[in-house]
């Protein structure tokens, strides 16, 4: 993915896209931050965090710009995500999400809260392709009903 990345970027530059170019570069650095703090190559699957990590950024940003009624920052940032969710794997459906919440819980078989963590950790595979924020609140609200 990294390389995918690389090459779009030169493509950018060849183009002279230069709101592509900007995003990707943004993109770029960040992904050379956190290969740094890793000491090490990234993996896709931490491509792909440092991905959504930089859209949430922006939604986050959206929110604050429109308190202030700033549509040119907001059209702008939406832009970007769009860009940015091109890298993105495919979201899992609702379904999908669900069932493997079903089988973390089979497997761990929670008595009570405190066991909201372990579930949360067997469900780490599934990161990279859902929001977990969402994940974290279905796995709460099925422990709750337990």
């Amino acid at each position: 993915m990294f390389e995918k990345i690389n090459n779009d970027l030169k493509v950018s530059m060849k183009e002279q896209d230069k709101f592509s170019l900007n995003v990707l570069r943004m993109l770029k650095s960040a992904l050379q931050l956190e290969s740094i703090n890793k000491k090490g190559d990234l993996s896709d699957d931490d491509v792909i965090t440092v991905i959504k990590r930089q859209v949430k950024m922006r939604t986050d940003s959206i929110l604050e710009f429109e308190k202030f009624n700033k549509a040119s920052e907001i059209e702008t940032l939406q832009k970007e995500i769009a860009l940015l969710k091109n890298y993105l794997p495919e979201e899992m459906s609702e379904e999908e999400v669900d069932k493997y919440i079903g089988e973390a819980i089979a497997k761990i078989n929670p008595t009570s809260m405190k066991d909201m963590g372990t579930i949360m950790k067997e469900l780490q595979s599934i990161a990279s392709r859902t929001d977990m924020s969402m994940v974290s609140k279905k796995v709460k609200d099925k422990i709750m009903s337990l």
